[in-house]
Order: C-alpha cells, then sequence, then structure tokens
C-alpha cells in the first residue's frame, strides 16, 4: 500500500542519516525559513548533509534556502536543522512538503521549531517585527495528510486544537525578552503562492483574524502534530502585506530584511532550545 511505502522510505531517510552523523538522537528539530538559514552555521559539532543525499529526502529550489540538513548542539542539547524547505509550489506533493517533518520526527525530534518568513497583515507590525505563532489558518487548498493513512505514523485525525505549544510559546517570548527583543503573538495564515496575494485577499485575511500570511509552515506543523511532536513557531515579518504597505513586494526584500533579524533570531533560539529541552 502507498502508505506502507511512505513508512519504509522514511526509515531509509533515518537510516542514511544516522549512518552519516552517528549515535544518537536530536532532541530539537528546526525548520529555518527564508534567509534565516544562518543560525545552523553556529551549530556546536556540526555535520551537514545535503538533501540530495538522503533518500527520497525532497530537494529546495527556492533562493534563500540551502538545502542542508545539519546535525550537531545547541547549548549543549542535540538538534537538527532544516536549511531551507520543500514548498507545494516548487512543484511537489502535499505528502513531499511534509516528507522532511516526518522524518525529523522520525530521528527522534520531540519539538519541532518551524520559522518563515511572512508578510504583516496586523497593522501594528513592522517589517523587522518577529511574532510567535499562537495558531493558524490554512488557505492552501490542501492538506499533507490526504490519502491512504499509516497508524505507525500517527492517527487518521490528529488533534489541532493546541497545534502550536502554549508552554514553548511563553519560553519562547520569555527568551526574546531576555535578549531585549520584543516578540510578537498572532495568528498567520498560509496560501498556496508563488504569488504574492492581492489586496482583496489581505482584507479577507484581516477579516479572518490573520496577523500574518505566508506560503509554508502549516503541512510541517500538521506532520509534527499527527507524529505527536510538540510545536513552537516563529514569523519574521519581512514586508507589510499587499494594500498594507505602498512597495511593490518582491523576495529580494524578503531575504534582505531577514538577514537583517537573523542576528537576533539566532540569539533567542540558542537561549530557547536548551529552555525546550526540558518541557
Amino acid at each position: 500500500m502507498p502508505a506502507v511505502g511512505l513508512y519504509e522510505e522514511i526509515r531509509e531517510s533515518v537510516r542514511e542519516i544516522q549512518e552519516r552523523a552517528g549515535a544518537g538522537s536530536p532532541a530539537i528539530g528546526v525548520i529555518l525559513g527564508s534567509g534565516l538559514g544562518s543560525f545552523a552555521d553556529d551549530f556546536e559539532e556540526a555535520l551537514s548533509i545535503a538533501y540530495e543525499d538522503i533518500p527520497y529526502f525532497p530537494r529546495s529550489s527556492v533562493p534563500g534556502h540551502l538545502g542542508r540538513l545539519v546535525i550537531g548542539k545547541v547549548g549543549g542539547i542535540p538538534s537538527v536543522a532544516m536549511q531551507g524547505r520543500i514548498h507545494y509550489y516548487e512543484g511537489y506533493t502535499p505528502s513531499q512538503v511534509a516528507y522532511p517533518t516526518r522524518v525529523l520526527c522520525a530521528l527522534g525530534v520531540r519539538t519541532v521549531i518551524v520559522t518563515n518568513a511572512a508578510g504583516g497583515i496586523n497593522p501594528a507590525f513592522a517589517a523587522g517585527d518577529l511574532m510567535a505563532i499562537v495558531d493558524h489558518i490554512n488557505l492552501a487548498g490542501w492538506n499533507p495528510l490526504v490519502g491512504p493513512n499509516d497508524d505507525r505514523r500517527g492517527p487518521r485525525f490528529p488533534d489541532m486544537t493546541a497545534a502550536y505549544d502554549p508552554k514553548l510559546t511563553a519560553l519562547l517570548v520569555e527568551a526574546a525578552a531576555s535578549c531585549n527583543a520584543a516578540m510578537k503573538r498572532g495568528v498567520y495564515a498560509m496560501l498556496s503562492g508563488p504569488s504574492y496575494e492581492t489586496p482583496a485577499e489581505i482584507h479577507a485575511l484581516r477579516v479572518l483574524g490573520a496577523d500574518a500570511v505566508g506560503m509554508s509552515t502549516v503541512p510541517e506543523v500538521i506532520a509534527a502534530r499527527q507524529m505527536n511532536a510538540k510545536v513552537v513557531g516563529i514569523s519574521c515579518i519581512t514586508n507589510l502585506a499587499a494594500g498594507i504597505g505602498r512597495k511593490p513586494l518582491t523576495h529580494e526584500d524578503v531575504e534582505a530584511t531577514a538577514n537583517q533579524v537573523r542576528g537576533i533570531l539566532s540569539a533567542i533560539l540558542t537561549r530557547f532550545i536548551p529552555a525546550a529541552a526540558k518541557v
């Protein structure tokens, strides 16, 4: 059956990573969004593996996503980071978009940190702000769990009431405060992309209660929660969304703003990860 095949593919990916990285399981997994991948460059005892060297692992083709898995330690905590994620708009299936997250969880990760570059919808937000994700709205039109379910990966109908762990989110905000950084809270909305949203779409998202919008993250969170991993999320507000800001939107501007905040984001994650490992 297809679901059994997927399970075996995940196991093969895990075996390859473990053979390269040696014994031990990472406690924390970090998915790094556009322009945010440099955090993994500072891992202790780091080992990098190109996605193309991992069986069945999809490759990232978007600028700002290096396409490497980095295994090492943060503050002494065994961790693994994805320097670049997979997007549906690259031509992958929903199952393939969620595949790397499933591999992280199968490696032993029990807490997944998702980061992304997002457009600000909340009028109180400005480019360069950081937002702790407290919930999300899936408007992509698809779900990575569609298709045959394999109970070894998790339940057919996983609960998403607390998709983003409240205790971890509180610790994240505390870590930001200890770095003298403001961490706002808000709801993230996902659309499929790759075109940016129209002003009318942004207006509709604001009415629905979204504070930020992007083209990723939600499928990874769904897959992680199905596999019983805890999740905490951070959006880097790289631009004001269409109709709120006056500048045309470009990926280059998104990367530039993300690069400006990568230092403070790295400092926050470095403080947060040792605390998160105790939850």
